[in-house]
C-alpha cells in the first residue's frame, strides 16, 4: 500500500512538473512572439525613418539654389548693320572670392559714385580712334558742371587717375593714358532694352592703352590672375572659353560694373565670324562654339543650380523673323514682370522672348541635365508677319565695341534673378 501511494505521489509531482514545464515554455514562446513582433515593429520604425531621411535628403537635393558664380555661353546673329555672327562665353560673380579682385580696389570702384564701368579689353578698336592696342577703360558719369570739352576731359581724367595704377597691378598691366572719349548714345543697348551703364549719353571714358597682347596668352594670364583653381579645374564653360581664345577672332574682356552694394564682374571670350549672319536660315550655336556638347561647370555638382548655367541666342534682322522646328523643345513659361519665366525650372529646353519680329532672343535651360548635345539645339529662322508692331532697331557703328561683348551679359544676369531670387 505504502508503495502505492509513493508511486502515485511521485507521478502527481511529475504531472505538475510537466504542467509547469509546459506553462512555463508557454510563456517563453509568447515571450518569444511578442519580442518578435516588437522587433518587426522597430525594424518597420526605423525603415520608415530611414526613408523619410532620404527622401528628405532627396527633395532637399532637388532645392532650386541661386550661386553667384554663373556661365553664360551667346551667339549673336546681326542681320541687320555687322552681316557677322558673335560667339562667346561670359563666366560672371558679384562675389570677389569667385572672381578675385582686390577688396579695397572693389571697395574704392564701388563708392565712388561717378565710376560706372572698369573694362579691360583687347579689341582692336576699344573705342574710336585707338587701333591695335588694349586698353583699360575707366568709364566716368559726366559732371553737369563740366560745359566744355576741356573741363570734362580734366574732370574725367582726376578721376580716373585714382584708380590706373591699383588696375594695372591687378592685371599685370602698364597701361597709360591716350585720349577721353565721350559717348553720344546707347543704341544698342536700347535695342535690347538693357541699360547703358558700358556706354551711353552722360558716359565719358578715360582710356589707358598699351600694346596688343595676343587672346590666348592674355586670356591665360588674366583667368589665372582672377579665376581661384577649383574654377578652372571644374570645367565647364570655362573650358570652351579657353578653346575658343585660340581662334584667330578671339578677344577678351574683363569688366567691374559697380551695382550699389556689390560689383558685377565679368570676364568674357569672343568670337566674330565676319559676314556670315546673312546666309543663316538654320542656327546651331555649337558650331559658333565650335563644340559638339556643351558642359556645365562641376563647381555647380554641389547643389541645383539650373540658372547659373544658360545658352543665350541673339538673332537681329532688318525684317520680321520667327522661329520654327526648334529642335530641343520649348518649355512651359509664365510672365513675371514682364517677361517669360520657366514654370517648371527641372525641365531642359528653349525659352523665345520674343520669338518673333526684328528681335529674337532664346535662353536654353538645362535643367537636371548637365550636359546637352550639338543637334538637340538646332532651330530655324523664318519670314513670318508681326502680331503687334515692334521698335524700329538702331545699331550705330559709333558705339564702343565693348557694349556688344558687355551689355547683353547683364540682360541674361537680369534673367538669372527674376522670379527665382526668393
Amino acid at each position: 500500500m505504502e508503495d502505492i501511494l509513493a508511486r502515485s505521489t511521485k507521478l502527481n509531482y511529475e504531472v505538475e512538473t510537466d504542467e509547469k514545464v509546459n506553462v512555463l515554455n508557454k510563456s517563453k514562446l509568447n515571450n518569444f512572439i511578442i519580442s518578435i513582433a516588437t522587433m518587426r515593429k522597430i525594424i518597420i520604425l526605423f525603415g520608415l525613418i530611414g526613408l523619410i531621411v532620404f527622401t528628405t535628403n532627396y527633395a532637399y537635393s532637388q532645392e532650386i539654389k541661386l550661386a553667384t558664380f554663373q556661365e553664360t555661353a551667346q551667339v549673336i546673329i546681326d542681320k541687320s548693320l555687322s552681316k557677322n555672327v558673335t560667339a562667346s562665353i561670359t563666366l560672371q560673380s558679384t562675389s570677389i572670392q569667385e572672381i578675385q579682385i582686390p577688396a579695397d580696389l572693389e571697395q574704392k570702384i564701388r563708392e565712388d559714385t561717378r565710376v560706372t564701368a572698369v573694362v579691360l579689353t583687347n579689341q582692336n578698336q576699344c573705342v574710336l580712334g585707338v587701333f591695335d592696342q588694349s586698353c583699360i577703360i575707366i568709364n566716368i558719369a559726366r559732371d553737369p558742371a563740366d560745359k566744355n570739352f576741356p573741363a570734362i576731359q580734366n574732370s574725367t581724367k582726376r578721376v580716373a587717375e585714382l584708380f590706373i595704377a591699383e588696375l594695372n597691378q591687378t592685371f599685370d598691366t602698364d597701361a597709360k593714358f591716350n585720349s577721353i572719349f565721350i559717348n553720344t548714345g546707347d543704341k544698342m543697348g536700347s535695342a535690347f532694352e538693357t541699360s547703358g551703364i558700358i556706354s551711353g549719353v552722360g558716359t565719358v571714358s578715360a582710356v589707358y592703352t598699351m600694346p596688343m597682347e595676343d587672346t590666348s596668352s592674355m586670356y591665360e594670364k588674366i583667368s589665372v590672375i582672377l579665376l581661384p583653381k577649383i574654377i578652372r579645374e571644374s570645367g565647364g564653360f570655362y573650358d570652351v572659353a579657353k578653346n575658343l581664345s585660340k581662334e584667330e577672332k578671339s578677344k577678351m574682356t574683363f569688366s567691374i560694373i559697380p551695382t550699389g552694394n556689390k560689383s558685377l564682374l565679368q570676364l568674357k571670350l569672343s568670337v566674330d565670324y565676319p559676314n556670315t549672319a546673312s546666309s543663316i536660315n538654320e542656327v546651331s550655336p555649337l558650331e559658333f562654339l565650335k563644340i559638339d556638347e556643351l558642359k556645365r561647370s562641376e563647381y555647380f555638382s554641389t547643389g541645383f543650380y539650373p540658372l547659373n548655367s544658360i545658352l543665350q541666342v541673339g538673332v537681329l534682322s532688318p525684317e520680321s523673323t520667327k522661329i520654327s522646328d526648334v529642335k530641343g523643345g520649348i518649355i512651359s513659361t509664365q510672365i513675371v514682370q514682364g517677361e517669360k519665366i520657366p514654370k517648371e525650372i527641372t525641365k531642359n529646353g528653349w525659352i523665345f522672348d520674343p520669338d518673333e519680329g526684328k528681335i529674337i532672343q532664346g535662353k536654353y535651360i538645362f535643367g537636371e541635365k548637365k550636359s546637352i548635345g550639338k543637334n538637340e539645339l538646332i532651330f530655324s529662322l523664318s519670314g513670318g508677319e508681326l502680331k503687334t508692331p515692334q521698335k524700329p532697331v538702331y545699331l550705330d557703328e559709333s558705339i564702343i565695341v565693348v557694349i556688344i561683348i558687355t551689355v547683353i551679359a547683364i540682360g541674361a544676369a537680369i534673367f538669372y534673378l527674376k522670379g527665382y531670387k526668393k
